[in-house]
C-alpha cells in the first residue's frame, strides 16, 4: 500500500515509521519543507537504534528507509496513493482546508484518515465534496509502542472504510478497535472514570493526592496513581479533555469535572512540564515518603457477617469473638460509610474503624477514620491492620473509601459507553487495556467483582451520597439480574437498509 503521512510532528513521525516498518511506501509531507528531512533523519535515528539492540538487521533497516519517500508539497498529485493519513494540527479548519486540497489531486479511490483526537470526524468529513472518503484513525504517542488505534467511522462514512483501516492496521502489527464518533472516542471517554473520581475523592477530603495514588497502584495495581498520571499528561491537557467530553455529553453527572482545577490551571500547576502540580517536580525537590507503620497485635473485635467479615477475619485470626471494653473494633464497609455502620449498630464511635474489603489480599490495607476517632486508638489499628502486609494507608470516612469508588467510577464510565453502543465491550476492554495500562478491561474488572457486588456497591454510594454519578447503568442492572457478566455484548438488532 501507497500512504501519504501529512504532518511531521511526534504523531506523523510516528506513524511514518510505522507504516514504512510494516513494508508501506510512505510518503511524507509537511506545510514546512525541512520538518520532512528532520523527520525522515529522526526515523533513522531510532532505526539505527533498533538495529544496535538487535531489534532489527542493518540491511531491514536501509529497507525502511528506502520506504520513506519526501514530498516538496502537501497536495502533490498521486494517481496511486490508496491512503493519506493527516497529522497535523487539532483545528478545525486547518484539517478541513487540507482535505480540501488534497480532494482535487488525489483520485476517489484515495482514503481520507484523521489521526485526530478531539475534533469531531463528521465535522472535518463535512467540508469535503465527497465526505464519505473520510474516517478517523486515530494513534497513540508513541506510536510504535503504543500497539492500539482507534477506527472512528464519521456519520457519513462509506461502510466498506473502517473494515479496510482496521484490516490495515492489524497486518501492520497494530490491534484495532471500531468506536463511535463521539467526545473522546473511546480511550479518552474511558479515562475519565479514573481522574474525575479522583477528583471527587479530593473534593471531599478523603486523602490526599499521594495517598490516593498510592491506594490506586497498591490497591487497584494500576502502573500509575491518577494525580501522578496527570502531572505526567499535564493538568491543563487533562482539565481541557474533561471539560470537552463534559459538555459533548450534555453534561452527564458521571463524567462531570471538578471545581479544583480551573484555580489549578490558572495558577500554572501543570505537573511535570511546569515544574510543579501535584507533585513537587522542581530540581533538588524532595520525593514523597510515607511514615512506615509499626506492626503490632492489639485486641481486636470484628463486627459484621458475611463473606467481607469473614476474609477479615481471616486476615486478623487473632481478633476476639467477643467485643470487651478495651478491644477496637473494626468493620468491613462495602459502598457504605464507618459512621454509618456505629450509628447503625451502635459500635463505639470513638474505637471503630472501617476497612476496605478491596484491600485485605493487597500489599496495601485501607483504614477509614471518623471525627470521632481516637488518635491513640487509630495508631494502634493501624498496626494490627499491618500485621501480614507492606503498608496501610489511612483516609477519612467516605461512602465506599478510595479504592471501591475508583474502580466503580471505572466500570461505570465503560459500561455507559457500551450500554450507548458506542464500541463493543471486547473493543472497550482491549482498547483501555492497550492505551492506559488498566491490570484488566474495566468490563472484565467488574466482573472480578461480579455484576451483583458490583450493582450492590454503586445502589449504595448512590444511596449515601445522594449524587448521580454514582447512579448503576442499566447495562450494570440487567447483567446482575439476567446473572450474565458485564463483558456480555447486547442482543444484535437487525439493521434497516434505508
Amino acid at each position: 500500500m501507497r500512504i501519504r503521512v501529512i504532518g511531521t510532528g511526534v504523531m506523523g513521525r510516528g506513524i511514518a515509521q510505522w507504516a514504512a516498518t510494516a513494508g508501506h511506501i510512505v510518503e511524507l509531507a509537511d506545510a514546512r519543507r525541512e520538518a520532512v528531512g528532520e523527520a525522515i533523519g529522526f526515523v533513522g535515528q531510532l532505526l539505527d537504534r533498533a538495529v544496535v539492540k538487535g531489534r532489527m538487521t542493518e540491511p531491514e533497516a536501509d529497507e525502511v528507509r528506502a520506504r520513506l519517500v519526501p514530498l516538496d508539497t502537501v497536495a502533490a498529485p498521486g494517481d496511486d496513493v490508496d491512503l493519506v493519513i493527516e497529522a497535523v494540527r487539532e483545528d478545525l479548519d486547518t484539517k478541513a482546508e487540507l482535505f480540501t486540497e488534497l480532494e482535487a489531486v488525489l483520485p476517489s479511490t484515495t482514503i481520507f484518515a484523521t489521526n485526530t483526537s478531539s475534533l469531531p470526524v463528521t465535522r472535518i468529513a463535512a467540508t469535503l465534496a465527497d465526505p464519505s472518503r473520510l474516517a478517523g484513525l486515530h494513534f497513540f504517542n508513541p506510536v510504535p509502542l503504543m500497539k492500539i488505534v482507534e477506527v472512528v467511522p464519521g456519520a457519513a462514512t462509506r461502510p466498506d472504510i473502517p473494515g479496510v483501516l482496521a484490516e490495515l492496521v492489524r497486518a501492520s502489527g497494530h490491534r484495532a478497535v471500531t468506536v463511535a464518533d463521539t467526545p473522546g472516542f473511546l480511550v479518552n471517554h474511558a479515562g475519565r472514570g479514573l481522574v474525575t473520581e479522583a477528583f471527587a475523592l479530593l473534593e471531599d477530603s478523603a486523602a490526599e493526592p499521594v495517598a490516593i495514588d498510592r491506594i490506586a497502584r497498591d490497591v487497584l495495581g494500576l502502573r500509575m496513581g491518577p494525580f501522578e498520571l496527570m502531572d505526567l499528561t499535564g493538568l491543563d491537557v487533562t482539565a481541557a479533555v474533561i471539560d470537552s467530553i463534559w459538555t459533548g455529553f450534555r453534561y452527564s453527572d458521571r463524567l462531570r469535572p471538578s471545581f479544583l482545577t480551573p484555580n489549578r490551571v490558572a495558577a500554572g500547576l501543570f505537573g511535570r512540564k511546569s515544574g510543579r502540580g501535584f507533585y513537587d517536580h522542581r530540581p533538588g525537590a524532595e520525593e514523597p515518603t510515607e511514615t512506615p507503620v509499626v506492626a503490632a497485635e492489639c485486641p481486636l473485635w470484628i463486627a459484621g457477617s458475611g463473606p467481607d467479615a469473614d476474609a477479615l477475619r481471616a486476615t486478623l485470626p487473632t481478633a476476639s469473638d467477643e467485643l470487651t471494653s478495651e478491644a477496637l473494633v473494626l468493620v468491613p464497609t462495602w459502598g457504605t460509610t464507618v459512621s454509618e455502620m456505629i450509628a447503625e449498630h451502635g459500635l463505639p464511635a470513638s474505637r471503630t474503624f472501617g476497612v476496605d474489603p478491596l484491600s485485605l489480599a493487597t500489599r496495601r490495607r485501607v483504614l477509614a477514620v471518623t471525627p470521632a476517632s481516637d488518635p491513640e486508638a487509630v495508631r494502634a489499628a493501624a498496626g494490627a491492620l499491618a500485621v501480614g502486609t507492606e503498608a496501610v494507608s489511612v483516609v477519612r470516612d467516605t461512602a465506599g473509601s478510595v479504592a471501591q469508588r475508583l474502580l466503580a467510577s471505572i466500570v461505570s464510565v465503560a459500561a455507559s459507553i457500551a450500554e450507548r453502543s458506542l464500541a463493543t465491550p471486547e473493543d472497550i476492554d482491549l482498547a483501555v487495556t492497550a492505551a492506559l495500562g488498566y491490570p484488566a478491561g474495566p468490563l472484565a474488572w467488574g466482573d472480578r467483582v461480579g455484576a451483583v457486588r458490583l450493582l450492590e456497591l454503586q445502589d449504595r454510594l448512590h444511596e449515601s451520597t445522594g449524587d448521580p454519578r454514582y447512579r448503576p447503568t442499566r447495562w450494570l442492572r440487567e447483567r446482575a439480574a439476567l446473572g450474565l457478566p458485564l463483558t456480555a455484548p447486547a442482543y444484535p438488532l437487525e439493521k434497516e437498509t434505508p
